[in-house]
C-alpha cells in the first residue's frame, strides 16, 4: 500500500509529531510505501492566490477552481502545488496528522487542501462524493486534542467530535471520492503522564497496521439522488 502522510503541527518535539514518526516507522516496517509532507518543516504555503498558476485562462479575473483546472491541464502549477498533487495522485491511503484547532485543521493544513484538491482532478460538476476524482483511494486522519473524552459525545459540553468533524470527513475526503476509514483520537495530550502517552502510540500503532482491514464510514451515494439531486426517496402523498 502506497500511503501518503500529510503532517501538520508547528512543534517537531509535540506528541502529534511522536505520532507522525511512529506512523512512519509503523506502517514502513509493516511493508508499505511511506510518503511524508511535513507542512511545517516544507514551509508550506497555505495560501491560494493567483501566484499559484504560471498562465491563466482569465488573466483580468481569477476564478480560482477554474483556473486550478487550467493549470493542470496545461502544466501550469506552481511547482510546490505540482509536487503534492504528484504525491496524491500515486497514493492508496491519504492520512492526514494535525492537532484540533478551533474544532478544525491547522490553517496550514486548510491551505494544503485548497491549494492541492484541484477542481477537475478531484471534483467538478457532478464529480463529488463516490463518483469524485479520488474514487478508489482511501483516507483517514489520527488527531490530538487537549480535551477528555467525556467532553464530546452527544450531551456533552462540546457535543460530537464526529459531527465537529463533518467538513473533514464528509466536506473534503468524501467529497473527491476516497472512503473515509475511522479516524484515531488521542485525547487530552499535553496533561497526561508519560506511560499513558506511550500507551496511546502503541494503540495507534495497533490502530495503524490494522488500516487495510476497517470498514469506511458510511456516507450518502449519488445513486440515492435524481438529476437534479433531489433524494429519489419520496413520501407516499409526494
Amino acid at each position: 500500500m502506497n500511503v501518503f502522510l500529510v503532517h501538520a503541527h508547528p512543534e517537531p518535539r509535540s506528541f502529534c509529531a511522536a505520532m507522525k514518526d511512529t506512523a512512519v516507522e509503523a506502517l514502513a516496517g509493516a511493508g508499505h510505501t511511506v510518503v511524508l509532507s511535513d507542512l511545517y518543516a516544507m514551509r508550506f504555503d497555505p495560501v491560494a492566490s493567483a501566484n499559484d498558476f504560471s498562465g491563466r485562462s482569465e488573466p483580468s479575473y481569477l476564478v480560482y477552481a477554474l483556473e486550478q483546472r487550467h493549470a493542470y491541464e496545461t502544466r501550469s502549477l506552481a511547482p510546490d502545488i505540482a509536487a503534492e498533487v504528484e504525491k496524491l495522485k500515486a497514493c492508496d491511503l491519504l492520512l492526514l496528522s494535525f492537532p484540533l484547532f478551533w474544532f478544525s485543521v491547522p490553517a496550514i493544513l486548510k491551505g494544503w487542501i485548497d491549494r492541492v484538491l484541484l477542481s477537475g482532478l478531484t471534483y467538478g460538476g457532478k464529480r463529488f462524493y463516490d463518483r469524485g476524482g479520488l474514487a478508489g483511494k482511501k483516507a483517514t486522519i489520527g488527531i490530538t486534542l487537549g480535551g477528555r473524552p467525556h467532553m464530546f459525545g452527544p450531551d456533552a459540553i462540546h457535543g460530537e467530535i464526529d459531527t465537529m468533524l463533518r467538513p473533514i470527513f464528509r466536506g473534503t475526503l468524501w467529497y473527491t471520492g476516497m472512503q473515509v476509514l475511522p479516524p484515531f483520537y488521542a485525547y487530552h495530550v499535553p496533561y497526561i503522564t508519560a506511560d499513558a502517552r506511550k500507551a496511546i502510540l502503541e494503540d495507534w500503532r495497533r490502530w495503524l497496521l490494522a488500516l487495510e482491514q476497517a470498514e469506511p464510514l458510511t456516507f450518502p451515494r449519488l445513486d440515492e439522488f435524481d438529476d437534479r439531486l433531489y433524494p429519489k426517496r419520496r413520501l407516499d402523498h409526494d
